[in-house]
């Protein structure tokens, strides 16, 4: 048998090892190290913000985004229920309701159809994910924001590199945020990103990230912050991976055409739509959704092609499904069947930069495999 392919492996090999043996030999390995503002403006450049502060990881920028935003008790944020978990943790844990609304069939992304039937006079936001290399369609969202008054918080998590009508994501709303996970676009190992036009919002993120220290009187605190500090050894890699993310978003566009190629005539199985009237699709990973037909769901298709040396990962589970937030009595009895179908159903097969045409090829023959078994 041929070696395991993995889901993920990222591209290392730019100037990442130059970066960080700089941070060695200068000392600056702590989170007050120079390459900080040089990611963080770098970043903030990259998707036209002003403003860019650099955290331990992109659910940690959710949680400082709510709270930055005043978001609190008796509050309500609409949210896709198709996403991760992270997206609605931030907002149960300032107090606050996160109101669902159901996926999109063909994008997976929130339904935007849905979301003026939520809002309710204790909106206080919407909260917009781009799901796996498409972005939702932006203008009904912040034309719905406009007209009831509305923050919107962007989760960019997963759309280094992608744009909605020519215009980089992240650069939407009021404050937008970015995780630089090892299976992103970018890597910092760990890592996230708040970016924001608003000084305000800018200088609150920065006092949350960093304990609320007050600048006159360091050990004094009028508020409770956090430790969400990132490292200078994560922003000098960041920094190396963002001098390459053209090149990244070619690869992967690259990678979703061979996938494209190779199973475009395979039965039994949906596959990421190549574009939309508003963006290409840039392929964050390559998701497989199955037939109903088929008689088995994601998992055993993931079982099965594991057994044949392929990784794979599953869709995410919706909110409304989820124990934690049933033993909270949240989402009582409510259903979005296009979620709970794809998440059934769907998985993503190995889709990392690293990949190779070589490994497409077989994972796509193993893939046919499971398909026809």
């Amino acid at each position: 048998m041929s070696a395991f392919i993995p889901v993920n492996e990222p591209l290392l090999n730019g100037n990442e090892k130059k970066y960080l043996i700089e941070c060695i030999d200068t000392g600056w390995i702590s989170s007050e190290g120079p390459f900080i503002k040089k990611f963080e403006e770098s970043v903030a450049e990259q998707v036209s913000r002003k403003f860019g502060i650099a955290v331990s990881n992109g659910s940690v920028a959710l949680d400082a985004a709510v709270l930055a935003l005043g978001i609190g008790k008796g509050d309500e944020v609409i949210m896709p229920t198709f996403t991760i978990i992270s997206c609605a943790a931030a907002i149960v844990r300032a107090g606050a309701v996160p109101v669902l609304v159901d996926a999109d069939p063909l994008t997976w992304n929130m339904d935007v159809n849905q979301i003026e039937t939520k809002i309710t006079k204790r909106t206080k936001a919407i909260m917009v994910v781009h799901i796996y290399g498409l972005p939702v369609d932006m203008d009904p969202i912040l034309n719905l924001a406009s007209k009831h008054g509305l923050k919107v918080i962007e989760d960019a998590a997963e759309m280094h590199g992608q744009t909605y009508k020519g215009k980089p994501c992240g650069s939407f709303g009021d404050i937008s945020t970015f995780s630089f996970y090892p299976n992103k676009h970018i890597t910092t190992g760990e890592g996230g990103m708040i970016l924001t036009d608003d000084p305000i919002l800018a200088e609150k993120c920065r006092s949350l990230r960093n304990l609320c220290f007050k600048p006159e009187k360091r050990f004094v605190h009028d508020e409770l912050g956090f430790n969400f500090r990132m490292t200078n050894l994560q922003a000098a890699l960041g920094l190396a991976q963002l001098e390459r993310l053209e090149e990244f978003v070619q690869k992967k566009r690259a990678m979703g055409a061979s996938y494209h190629a190779l199973l475009e005539v395979t039965n039994g199985i949906q596959t990421p739509i190549r574009k939309t009237d508003y963006a290409d699709n840039i392929y964050w990973v390559f998701g497989i959704v199955l037939d109903e037909e088929k008689g088995y769901n994601a998992e055993e298709a993931m079982k099965r092609l594991a057994s044949l040396g392929v990784g794979s990962r599953p869709f995410f589970y919706p909110m409304h499904l989820q124990p934690v937030f049933k033993k909270m009595g949240l989402f009582k009895d409510e259903v979005y069947p296009v979620a709970e179908n794809i998440a059934e159903r769907g998985f993503y097969v190995p889709s990392g930069l690293a990949i190779t045409e070589e490994q497409i090829a077989v994972v796509s023959e193993k893939l046919k495999e499971v398909l026809q078994s």
